[in-house]
């Protein structure tokens, strides 16, 4: 529930989808909770803008928190509130995992569930006999491929996350895998 949609300036055209953030509720003492607690979210939408003027407009940096976790913060009546945040290592349990989507001509895949940096750079695939491919960039941390001889092969994926660091989650999915299914590696970026 500790998600976000983000204004352009922040979302970066989904470059920055699966980034975590330390927010903080200041100088507002009558809706910060007591103590100024601080939440940590996972981008995880844009925040669109509005044409008749709004809070994720551009340049304006904002957080269009999910209502569970706002209550974290300030009190909920509270609408708008303002926070100081920064950029901090995703902590997930368990392994990387990837949603396959598309049909026997188009894969899609959603990698999620990304530790460390969180936000991926970049996404390989590579089957039993189809060598390692570059996927690209479809939306947020969704990304594509043309490739169709994968289907029926055993995949592997590379993830690349912001920060450089390379995790493969090998034989992730077994030949007989099946759009609309969840695989998940093994490993995962360690902090």
């Amino acid at each position: 529930m500790n998600t976000a949609a983000l204004s352009g300036a922040l979302f970066k055209e989904g470059e920055a989808c699966g980034a975590c953030f330390e927010l903080r509720c200041v100088d507002d003492p009558q809706w910060c909770k007591l103590g100024k607690p601080s939440l940590i979210i996972t981008a995880t939408d844009h925040c669109p803008p509005n044409p008749s003027g709004g809070w994720c407009n551009p340049p304006l940096e904002h957080f269009d928190i999910a209502h569970p976790a706002f209550g974290q913060l300030a009190e909920e009546k509270s609408g708008i509130i303002p926070v100081e945040y920064r950029r901090v290592p995703c902590q997930k349990r368990g392994g990387i995992r990837f949603t396959i989507l598309g049909n026997p001509w188009f894969i899609q895949v959603i990698v999620t569930n990304v530790a460390g940096a969180g936000d991926v750079k970049s996404v390989m695939v590579k089957g039993d006999k189809v060598p390692w491919t570059r996927m690209e960039r479809d939306w947020g941390e969704t990304w594509k491929t043309g490739v169709h001889e994968l289907v029926g092969e055993s995949l592997t994926f590379r993830v690349k996350t912001t920060d450089g660091r390379s995790c493969t989650a090998w034989h992730v999915a077994p030949k007989d895998w099946q759009f609309g299914q969840t695989y998940e590696g093994k490993k995962n970026f360690r902090m």
